[in-house]
């Protein structure tokens, strides 16, 4: 559905250079810290920004050569954009209907209602979390076969962010769509997405089937002297720690059964992305 290869783009103390793939049938994860690169892929992905270097292909074939109703089947939730605020809903849904040929407006009035967002209410009134929950409606009510999503669960409560990610599994239940969605709440990605990327200054240095990631990565806390005495060979990342030090490692099972002395910590996102990030 996607797959990016070698794609740069270089600013003043930043260069991209992202490969990454998502896979029809797949929600694919981008995760990183703020500045790592997240938004400036998207961008690039979406044609918003001119590359340096590499390649995008969107349902197989070069973005540049992708007509307009290739672009329909694409639904977009960008973190710095949204609607123009003097419009009220109901004033969106012409507009919408005029750009997206296979817009549902049934389903997304009801959805509306449901989200409870207003129809004759101005945008810019919209709190944050509304105003992001209207940009998803707009993006999967078209029935686009994928989704690029940068942090559609900013601003949302509990309860919403459920719904919302309710929404994305019932419109992943069609065959022929996928998702690549970034997020900074560690939870979200772990209870949607099938795998994840995880990008540093503007490089992947990391990929894994989300099962694989939570099931077998781990965080090992170790003293100085259970550090010297560790098998080495599965330990990703290192951070020296008051107590001794942190180890990341993708063979969780393999220390819990030959260093029975140690903890061994499952480990969340959060934590690996921190370890990824800090550690050496």
């Amino acid at each position: 559905m996607l797959r990016l290869n070698k794609v740069k783009k270089e600013y003043k103390g930043f260069q991209l250079d992202c490969t990454l793939e998502v896979q029809e049938g797949c929600v694919t994860g981008l995760i990183g810290k703020n500045g790592a690169g997240k938004s400036t892929t998207f961008k690039a992905i979406l044609g918003l920004i001119s590359t340096d270097g590499g390649s995008i292909e969107i349902f197989g074939r070069p973005v540049s050569e992708m007509g307009i109703q290739d672009r329909e089947d694409i639904g977009v939730v960008m973190s710095d954009s949204g609607f123009s605020g003097y419009l009220m809903v109901c004033d969106l849904i012409p507009i919408l209907k005029s750009m997206y040929r296979n817009f549902q407006e049934e389903e997304f009035r009801r959805q509306c209602e449901k989200f409870r967002i207003p129809m004759d209410k101005k945008i810019k009134e919209f709190s944050t979390g509304m105003k992001r929950k209207l940009q998803v409606l707009a993006a999967i009510t078209h029935e686009a076969k994928l989704l690029i999503l940068d942090e559609p669960t900013s601003g949302l409560d509990v309860v919403a962010r459920d719904k919302l990610l309710d929404m994305l599994r019932a419109y992943m239940e069609q065959e022929g769509r996928a998702i690549l969605i970034s997020s900074h709440i560690s939870g979200d990605l772990e209870g949607i997405c099938d795998d994840i990327y995880m990008i540093d200054e503007g490089k992947i240095v990391l990929y894994e089937e989300t099962d694989v990631l939570l099931d077998s990565y781990g965080i090992l806390k170790v003293t100085q002297e259970q550090y010297e005495g560790l098998d080495q060979e599965h330990i990703l990342r290192s951070k020296k720690e008051e107590f001794g030090y942190s180890c990341m490692t993708d063979q969780r099972q393999f220390y819990q059964e030959n260093y029975p002395q140690i903890t061994v910590e499952k480990g969340n996102i959060d934590e690996l992305i921190m370890m990824m990030v800090r550690g050496e």
